[in-house]
């Protein structure tokens, strides 16, 4: 899969991804934006304004005549906020992509803000804030990471805090976007059915007088845990949801290739350790799965899983066990060739079933560009997972799984955490 790579000249990037076969066609936007450029004032600035960006411009007053014209071509467009960045899409026929990049920079340059949508909208974001709070199995997450980056933009919930919602104005939308909206802090992205050439000349159209500034930084994570931790927040659930997991690394570091082969060993299918132990030999869980997570200056291999209440003790204790059995390189627990190569197998299976879709390619190029200054193609990144050698997955095993670094988040109907510290003992 070939890619182009262009500068226009306000600074914005261009990245081009033909799929000859497709006659749609992903128009994507991502920005260095999100909640970890926030402050206690504006937490939740970054979703939110994700979501107003869909409420109208100078040129289509209202989010009916947006959404209208998208459904007229039968057009998909949705947004999307994370800790750093954040994200705008339309995908649609190959014919329509002059009118999608219209579109989404007349939504990036012309927004109104207007007070009344502002209002309204305040609604549907809290409405958003309490279903993940009514949903455990995603909230974990957040719990988790509140766990490692404690009171700090990281370690905050993207969507934000509801009292800080329902103050935010129209002046917070336009300073937040006046200092990270920069056109040198944005790439442009169109993967499918098109012409490079032609494609950079639609995106130069409508972006090239964009302005770039500078932009506001970010405070770095400070990794400083010397023994484990863990934090419960305390809700009436049928399920108890757990998220135990250990510091690792940022997303440039060359470790995070072996740490994603030990994650698909650990939790990366229905045949993975965690999966046979916790669910299909013991039945304490419906899931059970881990993932390796980076960001650019920080990361983490967790394992989550919802388990039955009366047995999260054993639950907890059989996914720390399988952590040190694993760390430990008891003969009995090592890995072996055979879960080396399928676990390969399956990182590589999953990408390629992944990039099928335009919009998937889209994000996989371009948070390359935004996050890592450099691009991976996916043919790159699978034949790093194949040069991972058992001894690679060995090592990134024992310098990461350690006791110093673990962390317990639990969801459940506990006052407090005590009587889980014992458990997290390697």
């Amino acid at each position: 899969m070939q890619f182009q790579r262009k500068v226009l000249s306000n600074g914005l990037r261009v990245l081009t991804i033909p799929m000859p076969s497709f006659s749609s066609v992903t128009s994507m936007i991502l920005v260095g934006a999100g909640s970890r450029y926030e402050t206690k004032l504006n937490n939740g600035v970054s979703h939110f304004l994700e979501h107003m960006a869909f409420k109208g411009t100078k040129k289509r007053p209202s989010a009916l005549e947006i959404s209208s014209l998208i459904d007229g071509i039968g057009g998909e467009f949705n947004a999307f906020t994370g800790k750093e960045t954040t994200g705008y899409y339309i995908k649609s026929s190959s014919s329509h992509l002059e009118l999608s990049l219209d579109v989404m920079s007349d939504m990036l340059r012309n927004s109104l803000f207007k007070t009344e949508e502002i209002n309204k909208e305040r609604g549907v974001i809290i409405e958003e804030l309490n279903l993940y709070e009514d949903t455990p199995a995603r909230k974990i997450h957040d719990i988790y990471e509140s766990l490692l980056y404690g009171d700090s933009p990281m370690g905050w919930d993207v969507g934000g805090r509801k009292d800080v919602i329902r103050k935010l104005t129209r002046e917070d939308f336009i300073s937040y976007m006046d200092s990270l909206y920069s056109a040198d802090n944005m790439v442009v992205i169109v993967a499918g059915g098109i012409d490079s050439d032609r494609a950079v000349q639609v995106v130069n159209k409508f972006f090239a007088d964009m302005k770039s500034f500078d932009i506001k930084g970010y405070k770095k994570v400070v990794e400083k845990q010397s023994k484990p931790a863990v934090m419960v927040k305390r809700k009436e659930t049928e399920q108890v949801h757990i998220s135990i997991g250990v510091r690792t690394v940022p997303l440039n570091h060359k470790d995070k290739y072996a740490l994603s082969i030990l994650a698909s060993i650990l939790g990366g299918g229905m045949s993975s350790r965690l999966f046979h132990e916790v669910r299909e030999k013991r039945g304490l869980a419906y899931y059970v799965r881990t993932s390796s997570d980076h960001y650019q200056d920080g990361g983490s291999l967790v394992s989550t899983a919802g388990v039955d209440p009366k047995r999260v003790d054993e639950a907890i204790s059989v996914i720390v066990g399988e952590y040190y059995g694993i760390a430990s390189a008891k003969s009995a627990d090592q890995i072996t060739n055979k879960e080396l190569k399928k676990a390969k197998e399956f990182i590589k299976g999953h990408l390629v079933l992944e990039i099928e879709d335009s919009r998937a390619v889209a994000g996989f190029y371009g948070f390359a560009e935004i996050l890592e200054n450099k691009i991976e193609t996916p043919n790159e990144y699978m034949e790093k997972i194949n040069q991972v050698t058992l001894d690679e997955v060995a090592d990134v095993t024992a310098s990461y799984l350690v006791e110093q670094t673990l962390n317990l988040a639990v969801i459940g109907n506990f006052s407090d955490g005590q009587r889980f510290e014992k458990l997290l003992k390697l």
